[in-house]
């Protein structure tokens, strides 16, 4: 009895012994499902093969009774070459008797229970149906309203989607298809048991494209943004009036609500937001000391309008007056045409000359551009920085040659900065005698012992040859209207600076060119009759003015019932008559301009 025990405690003990190493080498172990190795564990006198991978548990023969009576272990890597592989998700995998067991993760696995990325249960799932159910949920989140507040309690809804919300963390799913799947038996069963009391919730990293939250700041800024307003002075006997207080503004700063919003959508949650942009006070320009120091004059010019009729002479005078009093900070982009457009009736203008299209046409505002020309001047004296200048189409006389600046809507404004370190003020007048004034106050920083001065030089002249005949279909059969010829020119205007009267400086300011237009005789083509209309063009396609004159006569002479004074054409003969001009010129003369919108131009 006492022999059968002893025998029992023996082999309890040597299975004991066994068993504890079973353990501790299987949780010294990280090896993961895809492994290639073969373990042999011998433990109560039996040899059992413990293995990944495909191969099937052996058993191996005890060599002696002593063997078997006791407890061993061994264990081997691969069972082929060193250059064999094995195969671990989708990837192949090569050992060697230096490198570690690689652990992989395969994107068809599933993630195991009790998985989550926020809200979102990943449980049962493999990669791409992990991937699909977390965009499903970021997909929802883009439809959340997301209220933006900015200046003077002004709000806006925009969506998370408008902000171009995005998952920035994916790397969490290699993370989750791991948790239960990697390391050794025993380190995934612990694992699997700990989620069934305390699940794994992976947090959902968000955020927004920047520059999508930049351009919704910067339109809530153009909607809501409440500029400025400096005060509004005026000069009065050698000394400034201010006429009106200024008062401050408030404006969105973009840079700083941008950070602003791209911290509250780090850590989003889904639900809908309200974000309090940055709004900062935008100071008034312009105090008393400033205005007491403008007491300098930087740059004056005057041009005559004595020639001019009574409506482009009050042309001049509203454009002048909508110019005075303009204050200027350092920095600040003055454009004529915004000053003194819309050119309306209601906003003061009359229909005078105007070029267009080589012709002088009535405009409302014709004459404007001896405001801007005359202003300028002023400004080249003062020295300031000119951003846009156009000349004329053709010569124009209250100015020397190249030193005009034409407004034709848009497309031709006269621009500049003040890049003074002072404010100026631009102070625009007229007088009975018909001359307009522009002078510039500030404050003179530049030597007395300095003198600026302007030289047009005439670099080549074309003289105005042959009548260009055109049709008004605006005009009676009978009408005739002549334009004088203008002479085409090539400027240049150059700045002179002298000191203690010595020439230091000569800079070229601009080259113009003004083209030669012929004399230009518009002939009216209306008339109830079609083929009295078609004869007129004909002649006028002649090119010849005497064949234009004559063709009229005759048809004046056949309306009175007289004798005509020449054979009047035939159809065939006017055809003729079209072909042969159309051969002696490039192209038949074009139709009358309709008068411009705006003053795009002087009269002569």
């Amino acid at each position: 009895m006492m022999r059968a025990n002893k025998s029992f405690l023996k082999n309890s003990a040597r299975a004991l012994s066994g068993g504890l190493i079973f353990a501790l080498f299987f949780s010294a172990m990280t090896v993961t499902p895809y492994a290639y190795s073969q373990y042999s564990l011998k433990a109560g006198g039996a040899n059992v093969g413990v293995k990944s991978g495909d191969q099937t548990a052996q058993e191996e023969k005890p060599q002696s009774n002593e063997e078997s009576g006791g407890v061993s272990l061994n264990f081997s890597s691969g069972s082929g070459s060193p250059e064999e592989g094995y195969e671990a998700g989708n990837e192949t995998v090569h050992e060697t008797a230096n490198e570690p067991v690689h652990e992989a993760v395969s994107t068809t696995n599933r993630i195991v229970d009790y998985v989550y990325a926020g809200p979102v249960a990943l449980s049962g799932k493999n990669f791409a149906e992990a991937e699909a159910a977390i965009e499903q949920y970021i997909s929802g989140l883009r439809q959340v309203e997301i209220t933006l507040v900015s200046v003077d309690g002004n709000t806006s809804s925009v969506t998370a989607g408008q902000m171009g919300i995005f998952w920035k963390n994916p790397e969490i799913l290699n993370e989750a298809l791991l948790l239960g799947n990697s390391g050794n038996i025993i380190a995934r069963y612990k694992t699997l048991k700990d989620l069934e009391h305390e699940p794994q919730v992976f947090p959902i990293e968000l955020s927004c494209d920047k520059e999508k939250v930049r351009s919704l700041v910067e339109a809530e800024g153009e909607k809501y943004n409440i500029p400025p307003v400096n005060p509004r002075v005026r000069r009065e006997n050698g000394a400034f009036t201010v006429l009106q207080e200024g008062s401050d503004g408030y404006e969105v700063d973009v840079d700083a609500s941008v950070k602003t919003i791209m911290k509250a959508m780090d850590d989003f949650t889904g639900e809908p937001e309200k974000i309090e942009l940055t709004v900062a006070a935008t100071k008034a320009r312009g105090t008393e000391e400033d205005f007491a120091m403008m007491k300098d004059v930087l740059g004056a010019y005057h041009t005559s309008f004595s020639s001019s009729s009574a409506d482009r002479s009050g042309n001049v005078k509203n454009g002048t007056k909508l110019i005075n009093g303009t204050m200027l900070y350092p920095g600040d982009q003055f454009s004529v045409y915004q000053a003194v457009s819309p050119f309306t009736e209601e906003n003061g203008y009359f229909l005078a000359g105007s070029y267009a299209n080589g012709l002088v046409v009535e405009s409302l505002g014709g004459g404007i551009c001896q405001v801007s020309s005359t202003l300028y001047n002023a400004v080249l004296r003062a020295e300031l920085q000119v951003d846009e200048r156009h000349n004329h189409s053709m010569i124009v006389t209250y100015v020397d040659l190249s030193s005009d600046a034409a407004i034709s809507g848009t497309e031709k404004d006269f621009k500049f900065t003040n890049n003074l370190d002072n404010p100026i003020y631009i102070e625009g007048y007229t007088t009975d005698s018909k001359e307009v004034y522009f002078t510039i106050y500030g404050v003179e920083t530049r030597p007395q012992n300095r003198s600026v001065s302007f030289e047009s030089v005439e670099i080549s002249k074309t003289e105005a040859e042959g009548v260009n005949i055109v049709a008004d279909n605006s005009q009676p059969v009978g009408y005739m209207h002549s334009q004088s010829a203008h002479t085409g020119y090539v400027g240049e205007l150059w700045k002179v600076v002298k000191t203690d009267g010595v020439e230091t400086e000569r800079t070229q300011i601009n080259r113009s060119t003004y083209k030669m237009v012929p004399k230009t005789v518009a002939v009216g083509t209306k008339a109830d009759d079609a083929s009295i209309s078609e004869m007129v063009r004909a002649a006028i396609a002649s090119g010849d003015l005497d064949t234009v004159k004559g063709t009229i006569a005759n048809l004046e002479a056949a309306a009175r019932g007289e004798a005509v004074i020449a054979p009047v054409p035939t159809p065939e003969e006017q055809m003729a008559a079209i072909a042969a001009a159309m051969a002696a010129q490039t192209a038949v003369p074009a139709e009358a301009p309709a008068p411009a919108d705006n003053g795009s131009g002087e009269a002569q």
